[in-house]
């Protein structure tokens, strides 16, 4: 029998599991900080959200949507170091005018805590999103990603995802002066039925 002396290897404590209500204050905490680093270049400091009160409106706006979603196949999931919450995911129906709700799934927000990043957190994360949108049946996921994104579209072509041909600009302000493009990418979450 072996002993444990207490060294762990690189991956050991590391999970994925369904968030709770109580992750809420964790989860707004990695997507504030991700936003820092994801919109640097595109919004000044003063137009994301920071400080207490914008920490306590996201904590508040993720406590709603983890103790009732909007649809039953609407799912948070997130990535753990040990206790701590490093990383998060979102998946449930695509609402795309072009998907079918009941075929097509989305995978949004797959972030990861920026100072823990490349330690293998994501690839979980998307794992476990794949894995929970095909026990909801879905047979095909979605994800937009901003067109400059290199590294995000580089991990999930990487990963069996490709482009579908759809994009759209989202408005950041809703003024129009601060805009970003983003591209669809799509992979099958199951193998057609044999013919």
């Amino acid at each position: 029998m072996r002993q444990d002396r207490g060294v762990s290897s690189p991956t050991s404590d590391v999970s994925v599991r369904i968030a709770w209500a109580d992750d809420a204050p964790a989860i707004a905490a990695v997507q504030l900080r991700s936003w820092q680093q994801r919109y640097a270049g595109l919004l000044a400091s003063s137009e994301l959200p920071s400080g207490p009160e914008a920490v306590d409106a996201v904590t508040a706006a993720w406590r709603g949507s983890l103790v009732k979603a909007a649809d039953a196949r609407q799912r948070v999931l997130v990535a753990l170091a040990r206790a701590d919450v490093v990383g998060f995911v979102m998946t449930g129906p695509a609402i795309d005018p072009d998907c079918d709700p009941v075929r097509d799934g989305v995978v949004e927000e797959l972030t990861v805590d920026p100072s823990r990043q490349h330690e293998g957190h994501g690839s979980r994360l998307l794992q476990a999103a794949a894995d929970t949108l095909v026990a909801d049946r879905f047979t095909r996921a979605l994800c937009w990603v901003p067109s400059t994104d290199d590294a995000l579209r580089t991990f999930l072509s990487d990963a069996g995802w490709g482009p579908d041909g759809a994009h759209r600009t989202l408005d950041l302000l809703g003024d129009g002066t601060t805009t970003v493009k983003q591209v669809r990418l799509h992979t099958a979450l199951v193998d057609a039925a044999p013919a």
